[in-house]
């Protein structure tokens, strides 16, 4: 007997949703704090990685990819791709380049630079595609920086995780993902 769909068991459509919309609006981007805001909230209060395993959109995109459509050769991921030095080296680089994100946005903020309307993979190739613009002129240039920044650091950890589904098992992402990363520490933490 299958079990019951619950509501959050559609929260791909939300990931798949997030990233089409973003394109065609950077201010899109915004909505992404909630898987960053979410997941930590949750931990902090105790909740453990409930986030991760029942809640994340973007896992059970990967899920829905690699084990329905079959796109994943469905192999273990590699121990090294496991290991807490790697983990933590990739979540070290990973908020290294948030921070990089949030220092530009505040060179907007301040004036100092001027808006680059440009989505990048890695945070260093630009995606080609100059669509994601903000509609609206009256939204300050900071906001749309940080929209910017934002959106590249979700579409380059989506970009990954596909190409870490493909290669591996279908939810291998989540084994390196940064926030899985900082939900297991705060738990460690709490204990």
């Amino acid at each position: 007997m299958s079990k019951q769909k619950k509501w959050y068991d559609y929260l791909w459509i939300f990931s798949s949703v997030y990233l089409v919309l973003g394109f065609f609006n950077i201010m899109f981007a915004w909505i992404g704090l909630i898987c960053f805001i979410t997941p930590l909230a949750l931990s902090l209060m105790g909740k453990g990685k409930v986030y991760c395993n029942r809640y994340c959109g973007r896992g059970q995109l990967f899920q829905l990819l690699g084990e329905k459509y079959k796109l994943s050769r469905n192999k273990p991921i590699p121990a090294w791709m496991r290991s807490n030095v790697w983990r933590y080296a990739f979540l070290v680089w990973f908020l290294s380049m948030f921070g990089v994100m949030l220092f530009k946005t505040y060179l907007v903020f301040t004036g100092v630079n001027s808006l680059k309307e440009v989505v990048t993979i890695l945070w260093t190739f630009k995606v080609p595609w100059s669509f994601a613009s903000a509609t609206n002129s009256n939204i300050p240039l900071w906001m749309q920086q940080f929209g910017y920044g934002f959106y590249s650091v979700m579409l380059t950890s989506t970009i990954l995780g596909l190409i870490t589904m493909l290669l591996y098992k279908p939810r291998s992402w989540c084994v390196y993902c940064p926030m899985g990363t900082m939900t297991q520490t705060i738990c460690k933490l709490r204990k």
